[in-house]
């Protein structure tokens, strides 16, 4: 997952050397940040993809003509991506990491809400 992040900050033109006291974190804030928000996208995806192909399971039962898996993937992706690009837009530039992890707890409690219903639903169904 790291490799894959660094190949696309490297792409996007940020500075992806590491810290030599913390090896686990970017010596600059912006390009630590996106790597925060990368992990937070792919994690509140996971979720939101066993969803999809829950669905997609279903309509390969379907008749002929339903839209098949990749389709389900790739709206799944861009919606997750979507939400996640909305809550970190709302965060306050001078809030930095302390904002973050309050988007990514907010994303957690979101996904667990929906997973909650979720579960309700197949409960009582």
């Amino acid at each position: 997952m790291r490799t894959a992040f660094e190949a696309w900050a490297q792409r996007d033109g940020h500075i992806v050397r590491r810290r030599e006291d913390k090896p686990d974190e970017y010596l600059i804030f912006e390009t630590q940040r996106r790597w925060v928000i990368w992990q937070a996208a792919l994690t509140h995806g996971k979720t939101a993809g066993k969803t999809a192909k829950a669905t997609a399971s279903a309509k390969a039962r379907a008749p002929q003509g339903a839209p098949d898996m990749t389709s389900d993937e790739a709206a799944v992706r861009n919606k997750v991506l979507n939400e996640v690009l909305d809550a970190f837009t709302d965060i306050d530039g001078a809030a930095g990491m302390e904002g973050i992890l309050k988007v990514i707890q907010g994303l957690k409690k979101k996904q667990k809400a929906l997973a909650d219903d979720g579960n309700d639903a197949n409960a009582d169904g």
